[in-house]
């Protein structure tokens, strides 16, 4: 099961909103939280407040009961571009220089840890505490 968030029009550019995403994609939100909380980037208290977002959605969604933060997985983190404003600076000489104001879009994916184990175990085997490819099936001569 999983659960998504989305915040639109972020006033800062998509290129420091994506240091910040590229660490804590893949991670528990647990882990990521403190990631995000102890950063000192400006962009990681919009990208907490995203996640937080993410988790409330999964655990109003979960009909069972409430999920830990800590038995869920950041399954997908990405950032798009927002609309940019277009702004004129005044320059020497009478000329005009243009300020670009960027933006952004934050999109979290939130899944449970179990449901992303068996996606695991279907395409991968685990062999003495490594990860190994699947094995393929030899195919059976003469059944056609």
């Amino acid at each position: 099961m999983e659960a998504r968030s989305v915040n639109r029009y972020i006033g800062t550019s998509p290129r420091k909103m994506r240091l910040v995403i590229d660490l804590i994609r893949g991670k528990a939100v647990d882990k990521a939280l403190d990631i995000l909380h102890f950063s000192p980037k400006a962009a990681s208290k919009i990208a907490e407040k995203v996640v937080r977002s993410a988790v409330s959605n999964l655990q109003n969604k979960d009909d069972v009961g409430r999920l830990e933060p800590d038995a869920m997985v950041i399954k997908k983190a990405f950032v798009d571009t927002g609309m940019t404003m277009k702004r004129i600076r005044p320059a020497p000489m009478g000329r005009a220089f243009r300020i670009r104001k960027r933006s952004n879009h934050i999109t979290i994916v939130v899944a449970a840890k179990e449901g992303v184990r068996e996606v695991q175990q279907k395409t991968k085997r685990v062999v003495k505490g490594r990860l190994k490819p699947a094995k393929k099936q030899p195919e059976v001569a003469g059944s056609a």
